[in-house]
């Protein structure tokens, strides 16, 4: 199998094939995991915002490589140039105070580095002159050093084995502690106090912390009952990640921001709502949980919106809001009452698992989540080459398959199955592609949307339309703990589809929340405000809903697939890793669960006697243990030898 790009679907493929005993290669032109789904330092987004300001185009290579291409065979060119991000702008709000000369605190160069997996890799200067270099690394290479994890594990050479210790499958720290998704178990954790009076964060502050932040290119959440959640679990790359629950969930309304209640408990402790208005909401909660059962309450408004059904049932407009809103979060305009009601179910039935919300965020970032699959398909075997570009791929003319690709080392690989990310196609192969956008917005803030005791929320809070007809805009706002932005900061994702630039999209709800001003001498109104320390602004495609038949010439054994989609969660891409795999190998488990230590078995013949002067070890192998693994619970895991 070779994989072109390292995006959560292809790492998602590549890591099931590695487990069912395949042998894998991935590469990626890029310097770092995750393509589109990465998660960068503050000085690796701004890398990353040059290169997309200052894009250009790279000569054709053809003469190079055609060599290698044979007579019965044609050459379909890959793309030289992304062209998946536009329109990328950003701002600074603060004092910009000569932060050209300022470095980010504990910066290293070249030195072994453990990253959010524990996996070890190398770390890599931003910009750094000079040819590519191949980089071949048995388990995953974390794109930034250090990134501010707090103390680590002594590091280790190059090849030497590294030890990753998980205590649970994953790990789900709440604002008053640490909670397991398998055990439900609860220790304390350390709060941070919030009396400490508020600084004044600079440009130049913000520059020498940027470590402590992990800013993801795509903006999710985990369903605690949605797909992912299940393959993680259920692949035990669970013990690779730890997540926070999301505290709370928002609703703007009126031009205020309010918190909004959604579980049982909070509904009937909530002060927004007068009695009457929380049985109405429960008895309205407790249909939709069963709605099968009663079809001739919707099967009338089938071919109406999911606003108009709301409209029918006798729900006040502030109630109407928060459903549609914040508990199914669907178009006002567009969506359907089914989609209404499938939505509003999947959120009531994610609640409680973890916490008082349905949703979960990963530690460090949602960059962390391809990594995990990737370090799963390195244990076993899987090989990884960054900035290892691709120029082609070589197809028999006869059976219509491809052969092999050609790298820019002008080296030809053979493989069985291609993997390739819709970015990498050329524009010929993708000419009747309808592509979407995506916009989005990263601020970095100085205080909360809706201040409370505690200062560690992870919010999410949708802002309807003023125009119905135009989408709403789902904002996610993360604290410090999450380890996504350093102390006394926020950091906040918006995102929508795109109906202009992304400014244009985004920047009056920003209006709306925020305040931009430089200077605190503003109108009493923007006071109350949050104000932006910094921002930027990008369009990405959205090529989710491409289907294969719109690309040109793709031979049968070549795979895409799509970048991120739109959509809060991740079972779009879930659904597509699974679906690649099963039709390369229907009879095959789709991500068995990977075996413990504990739960390997070794054969008697294969322990050699401590007096025959050869010491025991055993070769263990994972894939012929999986019947043995049981549960797949979380304990320490250690990297053999042989397994790299």
């Amino acid at each position: 199998i070779a994989c072109v790009l390292s995006g959560l679907p292809e790492s998602i493929i590549a890591a099931a094939c590695a487990r069912s005993g395949q042998s894998v290669l991935h590469v990626d032109s890029r310097s770092y995991y995750g393509g589109n789904w990465a998660s960068f330092s503050f000085s690796g987004l701004l890398s990353w915002i040059k290169e997309n300001q200052q894009k250009t185009d790279i000569s054709d290579e053809r003469e190079d490589w055609g060599k290698l291409i044979l007579e019965n065979e044609e050459a379909i060119s890959l793309s030289k140039k992304d062209r998946t991000i536009q329109h990328v702008e950003d701002f600074c709000f603060v004092e910009q105070d000569s932060a050209e000369d300022v470095e980010e605190a504990g910066a290293l160069s070249k030195l072994p580095v453990f990253g959010a997996s524990g996996a070890e890799g190398v770390a890599q200067e931003p910009e750094k002159e000079g040819p590519p270099a191949e980089s071949v690394l048995p388990e995953v290479e974390s794109q930034e050093p250090e990134k501010a994890r707090g103390p680590e594990p002594a590091s280790a050479g190059e090849g030497n084995d590294a030890e990753i210790t998980s205590e649970n499958d994953i790990a789900c720290s709440t604002a008053s502690g640490e909670a397991t998704l398998e055990s439900g178990k609860t220790e304390a954790a350390p709060s941070e106090t919030s009396a400490q009076e508020p600084k004044k964060i600079t440009y130049s502050h913000v520059v020498r912390e940027g470590r402590r932040f992990n800013i993801d290119l795509v903006s999710k959440l985990l369903y605690s009952r949605g797909l992912l959640i299940d393959l993680l679990i259920k692949s035990n790359v669970s013990r690779y990640a730890e997540f926070k629950n999301v505290t709370r969930i928002l609703a703007f309304r009126e031009g205020k921001v309010e918190q909004v209640p959604c579980s049982r408990a909070d509904v009937f402790n909530s002060k927004q709502l007068t009695m009457v208005e929380k049985r109405m909401l429960m008895k309205f909660l407790t249909f939709c949980l069963d709605y099968e059962q009663h079809p001739d309450e919707y099967e009338d408004y089938q071919n109406s919106t999911f606003a108009q059904f709301l409209g029918t049932r006798k729900l006040t407009p502030s109630l109407q809001h928060f459903i549609l809103h914040s508990i199914a979060m669907v178009s006002e305009a567009d969506s359907s009452t089914l989609e209404g009601l499938q939505a509003t179910k999947k959120f009531l039935q994610c609640l409680g698992r973890y916490g008082n919300t349905p949703f979960l965020f990963p530690l460090y970032g949602q960059g962390e989540i391809p990594q995990c699959f990737c370090r799963l398909c390195a244990v076993f075997g899987g090989i990884y080459c960054l900035r290892h570009s691709v120029q082609c791929l070589v197809v028999e003319r006869e059976s219509g398959r491809c052969k092999a690709i050609v790298d820019h080392f002008g080296q030809r690989i053979s493989a069985k199955y291609f993997i390739v990310e819709d970015s990498y196609l050329s524009e010929s192969t993708c000419k009747d592609a309808c592509y979407k956008q995506i916009s989005r917005a990263v601020l970095i803030t100085d205080q909360s949307v809706l201040n409370t005791d505690s200062e560690q929320q992870v919010s999410v809070l949708t802002v309807p339309p003023v125009d119905p007809a135009k989408p709403a805009v789902c904002v996610i706002e993360l604290c410090s703990s999450t380890m996504t932005c350093m102390k006394d900061t926020y950091l906040v994702h918006l995102t929508c589809p795109s109906t202009a630039t992304a400014r244009e999209d985004l920047e009056p709800v920003v209006q709306k929340l925020f305040n931009l001003n430089a200077e605190k001498e503003t109108e009493n109104e923007e006071l109350d405000k949050p104000r932006v320390l910094w921002a930027v602004y990008f369009n990405m495609r959205d090529s989710s809903r491409i289907e294969r038949n719109s690309y040109n010439g793709l031979p049968p054994n070549v795979y895409v697939c799509s970048g991120p989609d739109p959509a809060l969660g991740n079972d779009c891409a879930v659904k597509q890793a699974e679906t690649i795999f099963r039709e390369m190998f229907p009879e095959e488990e789709f991500c068995p669960p990977a075996p413990n230590p504990e739960d390997i078995i070794y054969d008697e013949d294969e322990i050699v006697p401590e007096e025959s002067g050869f010491s025991n070890s055993a070769e263990t192998k994972p894939e012929s243990s999986a019947e043995e693994d049981g549960s797949g619970g979380g304990s320490a895991v250690k990297k053999e030898d042989n397994e790299e």
